[in-house]
């Protein structure tokens, strides 16, 4: 039988791609802005059809036309638009110009008319002003032809085996006529506030990370991403399956060819002997006061894990957290596993766009725990592939620069170049002015 097939809207990395092909769908197509985040996605999803290009003015013909789908019936579109939630005196928000990404995303359900849609978005947008945009982007699934499962929920990630405290907003739709989608039922709870026998307890940030060697074990990791390591101690449960040993740790994805005894997306940090200091004094769970670091708990679970901003709006990388062992910032592939990435899934090589790569991405299991209701309400048994492994693409597309990645998908630079100093002069005259509004300088 036909795995069920998806399409990823706005897809970053691929987070949601990740789950919804976890829980047996084939994601045929990927849409993502960003040519780096393109790339990594072409990388980890070779089976794939990456479409490195904005949502405005693509059509879902063309999209079908890349996947090579022709006029079969679609059962998901997913995705996360960006949007502000903010609407402008006398008008609608959804025709606030800063919300052009969601009504994009509402035309494609439209053009691409698949059974069920998944909108993903930041928890702010359920509060104040903003809830007004939602109660408008209900409506607009309304008249394009869908039932939204309502009310809506906010879901967060710590109950879904996942050890961060990372809440999204999940809508789940239907064509009128078709059985609506429920919410995923709670699995587990933090590691943290675990106080009876109702839930299973969720891991803990030393589950995720404690059976990984220590970065700085490794010169080599100030240059590179990855080094060859020996063979790990036994493990626990979550960090066991996030190196996928059993075929069962796959779910119903595909499985990937990778080498297990290479560390990836591991470049680390060189800090001073002030900050090591600094962060070794942090108590676990609490904030480094001067860089507002905030150091993992060993029992408990991760803050919520951020991108920090592009090129376009002045490049600051939002803040690692401090390992709640050494005194250094976690790697890549320390969030990655906080995040629920397992380890063959790889991230850009610099720390800047593979932080952004996590922070951006829905985690899989959250995404896998919500893909799972939209084959429920198909009817479909989800069944793992019974092709070979896959091969994972070509690690180059994991090095590239803004422009290399352009030129790779044969589009103009869409971001702007990083630029530090820009960056760092703008943090300056925010500093400047934040003093001169308090009256101090």
């Amino acid at each position: 039988m036909k795995r069920p097939i998806g399409i990823d809207l706005f897809a970053g990395a691929g987070g949601l791609s990740l789950g919804f092909e976890q829980a047996g769908f084939d994601v045929v197509a990927a849409v993502e802005y960003d040519p780096i985040h393109a790339a990594a996605h072409r990388f980890n999803f070779p089976h794939t059809e990456v479409l490195a290009r904005s949502v405005v003015g693509l059509s879902g013909e063309e999209i079908r036309d890349v996947a090579n789908i022709g006029t079969r019936p679609i059962d998901v579109v997913f995705g996360g638009a960006p949007c502000q939630g903010f609407s402008l005196i006398g008008q609608r928000a959804m025709d606030d110009p800063r919300n052009l990404l969601v009504r994009e995303f509402v035309r494609l359900i439209r053009e691409l008319s698949p059974r069920y849609f998944v909108f993903e978005n930041v928890k702010g947008l359920t509060v104040g002003t903003h809830r007004r945009f939602l109660s408008e982007l209900i409506d607009e699934f309304g008249r394009a032809g869908y039932n939204v499962r309502l009310p809506w929920r906010v879901l967060n990630a710590v109950n879904f085996g996942v050890p961060q405290d990372r809440e999204r907003l999940i809508l789940m739709g239907a064509k009128r006529g078709l059985r609506l989608p429920t919410y995923p039922e709670i699995l587990t709870v933090a590691a943290d506030s675990a106080e009876s026998g109702d839930f299973t307890r969720g891991p803990s940030c030393s589950d995720a990370l404690g059976d990984l060697p220590d970065a700085e074990r490794f010169e080599a990791l100030i240059e590179s991403d990855e080094v060859a390591v020996r063979s790990s101690p036994r493990c626990n449960s979550y960090a066991a399956e996030l190196r996928c040993a059993r075929d069962a740790d796959w779910h119903f994805g595909y499985q990937r060819v990778w080498n297990p005894k290479r560390i990836t997306s591991s470049n680390r940090t060189d800090h001073t002997d002030i900050s090591r200091r600094r962060f070794s004094a942090t108590p676990p769970g609490q904030v480094e006061p001067i860089s507002r670091f905030f150091r993992l708990p060993m029992d408990g679970v991760a803050n919520t894990l951020r991108a920090g901003t592009d090129s376009a709006r002045g490049a600051f990388t939002s803040p690692r957290p401090i390992h709640y062992e050494y005194a250094r910032c976690i790697t890549v592939r320390e969030m990655a596993r906080l995040h629920g990435f397992p380890d063959w899934f790889r991230f850009h090589v610099t720390k800047w766009h593979g932080a952004r790569q996590v922070g951006n991405a829905v985690p899989p299991a959250l995404g896998r725990a919500v893909a799972r209701e939209i084959v429920r309400a198909l009817g479909a048994r989800p069944s793992r592939p019974r092709s070979a492994p896959v091969k994972l693409g070509d690690p180059s597309l994991l090095r590239v620069g803004m422009g290399e990645a352009a030129a790779l998908f044969e589009i103009d630079v869409p971001i702007g170049r990083r630029d530090r100093k820009s960056g760092a002069k703008k943090r300056k005259q925010t500093e400047i002015e934040t003093f001169r509004l308090m009256g101090t300088g």
